[in-house]
């Protein structure tokens, strides 16, 4: 049961940062988009980055049984993981310039 609710939390934070925060921080008038991106790439990343977190401090502190331990770790991983991606897409690391390209090309022959 405790999985299952670790499961699902994280899900939920997932979901909050990744549909919630573009949604609430995006604002258009008419076509044209109003809003300040970075401010919703830097609460994405403090979203990610406090996930973690909690996640951390669960396993350190409130999780005693030895998988669900486990399993808030993976999640710690996944979250520091996206957190990284994030930050290396922010800085020009790497780009998805590839996908869409790939998009269009599958687009005309279509």
């Amino acid at each position: 049961m405790q999985r299952f609710f670790i499961k699902c939390a994280n899900g939920v934070l997932l979901a909050i940062i990744f549909i919630g925060i573009p949604a609430i921080t995006r604002a258009q008038l008419g076509s044209w988009q109003i809003s300040s991106a970075p401010q919703a790439q830097l609460l994405m990343s403090w979203g990610l980055g406090i996930a973690a977190a909690v996640n951390a401090l669960a396993a350190m502190f409130l999780i005693k049984g030895g998988k669900e331990r486990k399993l808030c770790w993976e999640w710690v991983a996944a979250f520091g993981c996206l957190l990284g991606v994030q930050y290396a897409y922010l800085k020009g690391y790497f780009n998805f310039d590839w996908l869409k390209q790939a998009l269009q090309w599958l687009q005309k022959r279509l």
